[in-house]
């Protein structure tokens, strides 16, 4: 029996599973992202403008889970980066919009195309049956939660 091995009464555990692979799936993603200067929350506040259009700061905050001072720090980021631009909204002049960009747009092709990388090494034991029935079972829990 080697050190390094895992006790197989953790290895039993389907989240003790879920959380080693998780982990290690998004340090490889930081990786790839901080190479192109960014964290994971820079991709999520693109792909939920991407997704859902022009947000309030506050509700971008809310729908990230992301605490308000953070998110505007990463707008103010992404703002110098000319990826997305603030207006003042029409209906509330008391509320900062957020808008994607077209560079917001490809920096976020750019990104997606380096987690699809990082997903397919994490994923590369498992055939594309078996990534498409993971994939789908994951979505379940995640919904369930």
């Amino acid at each position: 029996m080697s050190e390094n091995e895992t006790p197989p009464s953790l290895t039993a555990l389907t989240t003790y599973l879920l959380s080693k692979v998780g982990r290690s799936a998004r340090t490889r993603l930081a990786e790839r992202l901080a190479d192109h200067g960014v964290r994971l929350w820079h991709m999520a506040v693109l792909a939920a403008l991407a997704d859902f259009g022009p947000h309030a700061q506050r509700d971008l905050a809310a729908r990230l889970a992301i605490d308000p001072s953070d998110v505007v720090k990463v707008i103010d980021e992404l703002a110098r980066a000319g990826q997305v631009e603030r207006n003042r909204d029409t209906a509330d002049r008391r509320r900062v919009s957020v808008t994607l960009t077209p560079a917001g747009r490809a920096a976020l092709t750019a990104l997606t195309a380096e987690a699809t990388a990082v997903q397919d090494a994490v994923l590369a034991p498992l055939t594309a049956p078996e990534r498409a029935q993971l994939h789908a079972l994951l979505a379940r829990v995640h919904q369930g939660i």
